[in-house]
Parts: structure tokens; C-alpha cells; sequence
């Protein structure tokens, strides 16, 4: 079988439906006072920013080792083929503040618990995750737990 990728380039090739798409997850957003969009590398820097500017919000990147300047903070979890790590700057994000996370989909839900753990580290409540796509049989929303989760396409 092996993996099954899901891809968002047709979304993004069709500026009418890539701008409902934004819409969308800016209605959601809009009057829950969030302050930080973090975008979880690299499909979430390309939904994260236009949101977080509709919102007046900051944009925070969720990136891979050794990408960032400067001091950072990271967190490990496992993929279904090993380990990585994600990294914020030290100094983003202040205690107390509000936050969705984003990216394109969720699979096994690694990336989105990795987020979730580097932004509440650091005293940030995270309102909702939130994905153009989820791919229901690997269980990544289990694995949020009672994490709050939006997402726009189930796959089958």
C-alpha cells in the first residue's frame, strides 16, 4: 500500500477557491481574540500568514531543525518512520496569549502535538488546530486528545 499523499496544489492554482479557503478559517477566527497564527512548515506558512493578517494576529513559524537564526526552542515527536524535531524563536509568543495552529492536513497528528507542547511550554493557550485536510484513518485527531480540531475536507 505505502503512503498516500494528499496535496493542495489544485487548491492553490485556483485564486477564487485558495481565497474561500482563507475566508473561511477567517470567520472562524474572527472576535476569539487570537494573537498568534502558528504555521507548522511548510504548508502551514502557506495558509498561517494571509490568516493571521485578517486577523491582525502575529504569524509564528513551526520549523524544522537548525532553519531558524537565533535562540530557539524545540520539541521531538515521532513520525510513522522515526523521529524529528520542531522549533519556534525564544520570544515569539508571550504567556497568555492566544493561538491557532495550521497546516495543510493531518495525518498521524505528530506535528500538531508537537506544536501544541512548544506553544503551551510557553504559557500560550491554543484555541484550535486547524487544517485544510484530514485523513481520518490515521488517527491524528485521536492523538489530539480533547484538543480542539477544525478541518475543511475529510478524505476517504
Amino acid at each position: 500500500m505505502g503512503i498516500m499523499f494528499q496535496d493542495i496544489t489544485t487548491l492553490l492554482l485556483d485564486p477564487k477557491a485558495f481565497k474561500d479557503t482563507i475566508d473561511l478559517f477567517v470567520e472562524r477566527y474572527k472576535g476569539k481574540d487570537i494573537s498568534v497564527v502558528a504555521g507548522v512548515e511548510a504548508r502551514g506558512f502557506i495558509f498561517g500568514p494571509p490568516v493571521a493578517l485578517a486577523l491582525g494576529a502575529k504569524f509564528v513559524p513551526m520549523r524544522k531543525p537548525n532553519k531558524l537564526p537565533g535562540e530557539v526552542i524545540s520539541e521531538e515527536y515521532s513520525l510513522e518512520y522515526g523521529t524529528d524535531k520542531m522549533e519556534m524563536h525564544v520570544g515569539a509568543v508571550q504567556a497568555g496569549e492566544r493561538a491557532v495552529i495550521m497546516d495543510d492536513l493531518i495525518a498521524t497528528g505528530g506535528t500538531l502535538c508537537a506544536a501544541i507542547k512548544l506553544l503551551e511550554r510557553v504559557g500560550v493557550h491554543v484555541v484550535e488546530c486547524a487544517c485544510v485536510i484530514e485523513l481520518p484513518e490515521l488517527k491524528g485527531r485521536d492523538r489530539l486528545g480533547e484538543r480542539a480540531l477544525f478541518v475543511l475536507v475529510k478524505a476517504v
